[in-house]
C-alpha cells in the first residue's frame, strides 16, 4: 500500500494536468475539424454554426463566447480567431482563463456584474442543468453569490471581488486551470468500462461460488460423458459422442428446472447455504445451460445422423437413411421405438423455445411469444421420456419439486383476487400502485413479487421489487418505471382516463378531493419538529404535490391520504380533516390527474428474496441505486427506520429520548451509505419523502450513533469543472448552508452535480473502517460493471439484484 509522498506514485496534479493537456491538444483538433467541415468558402463561421460546431445547446453561453471569440465585431469568426481565443484558454495562465469567466459574466461589459447580469448567467446555468426552480428560488441563489462576492457593499462585483469569492471554494481555481475541453462540451464518447481481471485475489473474493460451481458443473459433464462413452465403445465414434451428450442432456434438461424454483431458492437463502451456493446467480446459470442443451442437442443429433448415415450405407442393414431418422420402423427406442421421431420434435421444439428466448423477442414487445414458447418445456419432459430410457429417472426429484412449487404458486396466487386501491403517477412516467396486502402475505425488506393485471394483460406476469417495508401491513407498494410494452400500457391505462369501478368523473373528483383536502379556516401547519417522525414531508412539481411515505410506527398520528382509498367521500374528508387537526399535522394536496382512489382487480404470486437479503448481516452497506433502482431499498431504508424507532424510548415529562443498549439481532450494521444517482431533478419526488424523514430520524440521534449517510447525484446537472456551471454551484452551495436544505431536493444533503467518481467514493468507505463492506446495486448493467471493478479493487463484495 503506498503512502503519501511515495516516490512510486506519481503526483496527482501532475498527472492531472499531463492528461488535462491531451484533452485539450484532442479537443483543440476536434474543434478544427468541425469548423472546417461547417465553414464556407470564406472560412467564416456565423451564430448559429457555431453551435452547430461546438454542440453549444444554450443561447445565453453560446452568444457570450461568440461575441467574445468574435474580437473585430464583424459578427463572424475565422478560423484564426477560433484558434487564438482556444489557445488562450488552453495554454493561458489561471488569471487570463479567469478574467475569460468575469467576461462570460459581465454581459454589458462594463467591467463589473450587477445583480441582474448574475440572475441572468444562474437562469441560463439552471436551463443547461435542466433544473426548474421557481422565480423566487432563483432570486434566492443570486442575492446569496452576490452578496458573498460583493464584499463593499457596492453594488458590483469587480474582476478581484470575483477572483476572491471563487477563492473561498475549494477546487474550483483549480477547476479553471485543469482543462479548457470542459468549457465547451463535445461529443465524445464514453469510455467502455473496465472489464476486471479475471483469477486476481480480488476476482476469487467476489466470484468464488460462482467459479467453484461452475467448475463443479463442467467436472459433472466430463464425467457423465466419459461414462456413457466408455459404455458404448464398442459400437464406435458416432455412437459414443451421441451417448455421451446424451447423458449430459438427462441432468441439464432435468436440473435447468431447478434453477427456477423461487420459492425453494428464497428458503435456501435463509440457511448457510446461501454463503455457498450462488443463489443470486440462478437466472445467468439457467441461461448458460439453455445455451449447454442447444448446443449438446446440436452435437448429439449429429452425432446420430452420422451413425444413421453409416447404417444406411451398410449392406447388412434393411433400413433406408429417412426411415432411421424419421420413423419407428427401425424399433430405435424403449417406447414402440420412438426415439427418432421424438428427437426430430425435441430439436424443433428447443429450436424454437431458443429463438423466442432472445433479447430481441422479450424486450420488443413480444412477450406472449417468449412466454407461450417456453411453456413447450411441458411437452418436451413429455418428449424426454419417451425418448430416453433413464430421463424418467433423472427428472423424478426436480419434476416433483417443480410441480409442487407450480401448483402452491398458482394456488395461493389465484386463490383470491387482491385490489390495487390507490394509483399516483409520478414524474419520468413512475406508476405508483398501492396493493391491499393479503393477511398471510409475510415477506422481507427488499423481496419482489411477480405482479398479473387482467385489465392490461391476462397472461403476463412481471417482476418487480416491493418499495414498502413489510412493517407497513395494510398495504404493498410498487413503483414501476414505464421502460416496455406492458408497464407503458399501465401508466397509459391510468392516464388516459379513469378505469372502471375509479369512483366519479375527473373533474367531479377533482372538486370533490380539492375541497376534502381544504384545511379548517385558521388553521396553520405546525413546523416539522427535528426527530418527529414522518409529519408530511412531501416533494412537489409546480402544481403537483405527492405525498410517498406514509408508514408511520405504532403509536405515531396517521395524516394525508393513506388508507383512504376505500373510504367514501365523507369519510375521507372526516379522517383527513381529523389527520390536519393533529399537532404538527399536514394535509398534502395531490392533483387529482395523478393520484386516482381505485378498485382494479390484479393477482400477485411472490414474495421472492433477491441479494438484498443480505443488507442486515453487514456491518457496513453500500446501497447503490440508478433511478427507479432505489425500490429495494426505500424498502430496507423503511424497515431499518422502524427497527430503529422501535430501540427509542421517549420520557413523557422532558421528552428527552434515548435508545436501548439491545441492538435487533437480526440487523448487525454499523454503517449504511445510500447513493441514489438520477438523470433529472423531477425523479428524487419518488421518495424525497421517505428520506426527508430518515433525515429528521438522524438529526435527533447524537453524532455517534449517526449510522446512514445519504449521497444525491443528479447527472444532468453540470459540476464544477464546467465552467458554465461554476457560478450557479457556488450559489447553490451558499443558499444550502444558509437555508440547511438542498434547493433542488429540499433535503439537508446537498445533491452533488454530474456523475460520483467511485475511485473517491470507496476511497472514503474504506477510510472510515466501520466493518466489512459490502456494495448492493440495483440499476444498470453498464453501471453494475464499473461498480465491479472498483470493488475489486478495494475488495468489496458486490452483489447485484437480478430477477
Amino acid at each position: 500500500m503506498s503512502v503519501p509522498g511515495d516516490p512510486a506514485q506519481p503526483d496527482s496534479e501532475s498527472c492531472r494536468g499531463t492528461t488535462s493537456s491531451k484533452e485539450d491538444a484532442k479537443w483543440l483538433q476536434w474543434v478544427t475539424h468541425q469548423f472546417e467541415t461547417i465553414a464556407g468558402e470564406d472560412g467564416e463561421i456565423d451564430l448559429q454554426d457555431f453551435k452547430k460546431a461546438l454542440n453549444v445547446k444554450e443561447s445565453f453561453f453560446a452568444e457570450r463566447f461568440f461575441t467574445l471569440f468574435d474580437s473585430d465585431g464583424s459578427g463572424t469568426i475565422t478560423l484564426q480567431e477560433l484558434r487564438e481565443a482556444l489557445t488562450l484558454l488552453i495554454h493561458g495562465n489561471p488569471m487570463d482563463k479567469l478574467k475569460f469567466l468575469f467576461q462570460v459574466y459581465d454581459v454589458d461589459g462594463n467591467g463589473s456584474i450587477d445583480p441582474d447580469e448574475l440572475r441572468t448567467v444562474l437562469q441560463s446555468c439552471l436551463r443547461e442543468s435542466a433544473i426548474s426552480l421557481p422565480d423566487e428560488k432563483l432570486d434566492q441563489l443570486t442575492l446569496a453569490l452576490f452578496e458573498s462576492a460583493d464584499k463593499d457593499c457596492s453594488g458590483a462585483i469587480t474582476f478581484e471581488e470575483l477572483r476572491e469569492e471563487l477563492q473561498r471554494f475549494p477546487g474550483v481555481m483549480e477547476n479553471l486551470t485543469i482543462s479548457a475541453a470542459h468549457w465547451l462540451t463535445a461529443p465524445a464518447a464514453r469510455p467502455r468500462p473496465r472489464r476486471p481481471r479475471p483469477l486476481t485475489s480480488a476476482y476469487w473474493h467476489n466470484h468464488r461460488s460462482q467459479l467453484l460451481c461452475l467448475a463443479a458443473y463442467v467436472g459433472l459433464h466430463v464425467l457423465l460423458f466419459a461414462l456413457a462413452a466408455n459404455a458404448h465403445r464398442a459400437l464406435g465414434a458416432s455412437v459414443m459422442v451421441a451417448k455421451g451428450c446424451g447423458q449430459c442432456l438427462n441432468f441439464d434438461c432435468s436440473f435447468i428446472a431447478v434453477l427456477m424454483l423461487r420459492r425453494c431458492l428464497t428458503w435456501l437463502r435463509a440457511t448457510w447455504l446461501a454463503q455457498v451456493l450462488p443463489l443470486d446467480q440462478n437466472i445467468q446459470f439457467h441461461q448458460l445451460m439453455g445455451y449447454v442443451v442447444v448446443g449438446l442437442s446440436l452435437v448429439h443429433t449429429v452425432a446420430h445422423v452420422v451413425n444413421f448415415a453409416l447404417q444406411a450405407q451398410s449392406d447388412t442393414s434393411p433400413f433406408q437413411f429417412w426411415e432411421l431418422l424419421l420413423t419407428t420402423r427401425p424399433g430405435i427406442g424403449w417406447v414402440h421405438g420412438l426415439a427418432s421421431p421424438t428427437g426430430v420434435a425435441l430439436l424443433l421444439l428447443l429450436l424454437l423455445m431458443f429463438a423466442c428466448s432472445s433479447p430481441c423477442v422479450r424486450r420488443s414487445g413480444y412477450f406472449e411469444v417468449f412466454y407461450w414458447t417456453h411453456l413447450s418445456y411441458l411437452a418436451m419432459w413429455l418428449l424426454l421420456i419417451l425418448h430416453g430410457p433413464n430421463f424418467w429417472k433423472w427428472l423424478l426429484v426436480p419434476g416433483i419439486l417443480f410441480f409442487l412449487e407450480k401448483a402452491f404458486g398458482l394456488t395461493v396466487s389465484r386463490m383470491a383476487a387482491l385490489s390495487i386501491v390507490e394509483v399516483n403517477l409520478l414524474p419520468s412516467k413512475v406508476t405508483h400502485l398501492l396493493i391491499k396486502r393479503p393477511p398471510l402475505f409475510h415477506y422481507r425488506p427488499g423481496d419482489y413479487l411477480y405482479l398479473n393485471i387482467p385489465t392490461i394483460a391476462r397472461y403476463e406476469w412481471h417482476p418487480f421489487t416491493i418499495s414498502s417495508a413489510p412493517e407497513q401491513k395494510d398495504t404493498i407498494w410498487l413503483h414501476i418505471r414505464s421502460q416496455g410494452q406492458w408497464t407503458n400500457r399501465l401508466y397509459e391505462f391510468f392516464k388516459a382516463s379513469d378505469p372502471a369501478n375509479c369512483g366519479p368523473k375527473r373533474l367531479s373528483r377533482s372538486l370533490t378531493m380539492r375541497r376534502s383536502q381544504r384545511m379548517p379556516q385558521g388553521l396553520q401547519p405546525q413546523p416539522i419538529q427535528s426527530g418527529a417522525l414522518a409529519q408530511g414531508a412531501m416533494a412537489s412539481h409546480k402544481d403537483v404535490t405527492v405525498e410517498l411515505m406514509s408508514y408511520l410506527p405504532k403509536g405515531t398520528p396517521r395524516q394525508g391520504h393513506q388508507g383512504l382509498g376505500c373510504m367514501g367521500t365523507e369519510d375521507r374528508t372526516q379522517a383527513q380533516q381529523e389527520a390536519a387537526a393533529e399537532p404538527g399535522g399536514l394535509v398534502s394536496e395531490m392533483s387529482s390527474e395523478n393520484h386516482q382512489f381505485c378498485n382494479i382487480k390484479c393477482y400477485i404470486d411472490g414474495p421472492y428474496g433477491t441479494s438484498t437479503r443480505r443488507i442486515f448481516a453487514s456491518e457496513h452497506a453500500v446501497l447503490i441505486g440508478a433511478g427507479i433502482g432505489i425500490t429495494p431499498f426505500a424498502s430496507i431504508l423503511q424497515s431499518i427506520m422502524h427497527r430503529h424507532q422501535k430501540r427509542r424510548h421517549i420520557c413523557p415529562r422532558c421528552q428527552h429520548s434515548w435508545m436501548d443498549g439491545v441492538q435487533d439481532e437480526d440487523m448487525k450494521l454499523h454503517k449504511v451509505d445510500f447513493i441514489w444517482i438520477n438523470r433529472d431533478q423531477r425523479s428524487f419526488e419518488w421518495f424525497v419523502s421517505l428520506l426527508t424523514n430518515l433525515e429528521m430520524e438522524q438529526a435527533a440521534e447524537t453524532q455517534e450513533d449517526r449510522f446512514l449517510e445519504l449521497h444525491m447525484y443528479m447527472t444532468s446537472a453540470l459540476g464544477k469543472n464546467d465552467m458554465k456551471a461554476i457560478g450557479l454551484q457556488m450559489a447553490l452551495d451558499l443558499l444550502a448552508k444558509k437555508e440547511k436544505k438542498d434547493s433542488i431536493t429540499g433535503l439537508q444533503t446537498r445533491t452533488q452535480p454530474g456523475r460520483p467518481d467511485w475511485s473517491k467514493v470507496f476511497q472514503k468507505v474504506a477510510a472510515e473502517k466501520k466493518g466489512r463492506v459490502q456494495v448492493f446495486f440495483c440499476g444498470s448493467p453498464a453501471l453494475a460493471k464499473v461498480l465491479k471493478g472498483h470493488c475489486e479493487q478495494f475488495s468489496f463484495r458486490f452483489f447485484q439484484e437480478n430477477f
